[in-house]
């Protein structure tokens, strides 16, 4: 099987989780920023990776969730809030609307640490966003707990 490993990351948070994604792959596999994503028709599983922008995948991997048809999909999100939180899991739920047309075999999502200009950024909006207040229990996200629980999931997902 040909698989790629797509990530969107400006703060390094996602790009770690696309490392151990890579990592845990086997046979015939790619990784590469979205920037430089080729066509995912050329692939049987698609991983894809983002953060988070206004409680959705950022717009680049909006952009190529709609390019996903018929190939296995997993999705994998870093974002400032708690991973049970109604943000992620709305977010992580947008993309599975926007990748109808694939296969999605799983997701993972974890906290990742949050730029501080965006914290005081979005703490001076007159209504702060509702990931503001788990921001501060992200910092130093993903660590070694969080990359161990993908891999598990990995595990379940490509068993």
């Amino acid at each position: 099987m040909k698989s790629i490993v797509v990530y969107s990351s400006q703060t390094g948070n996602t790009k770690k989780l696309a490392e151990t994604i890579y990592e845990n792959l086997t046979d015939d596999k790619a990784i590469c920023k979205i920037e430089d994503a080729p066509d995912p028709s050329d692939f049987d599983i698609v991983c894809l990776g983002f953060w988070l922008m206004a409680g959705k995948p950022d717009p680049k991997s909006q952009e190529y969730l709609k390019k996903i048809t018929n190939q296995k999909l997993f999705l994998f999100a870093t974002h400032g809030a708690s991973s049970q939180s109604q943000h992620a899991q709305q977010a992580l739920e947008t993309a599975r609307t926007m990748a109808s047309q694939a296969n999605i075999i799983g997701s993972f999502n974890c906290p990742g640490e949050v730029n501080p200009k965006v914290i005081k950024k979005a703490s001076s909006k007159p209504e702060p966003p509702v990931w503001l207040k788990d921001a501060p229990n992200a910092e130093g996200h993903p660590d070694s707990k969080d990359l161990e629980q993908l891999t598990q999931t990995l595990k379940q997902c490509f068993a």
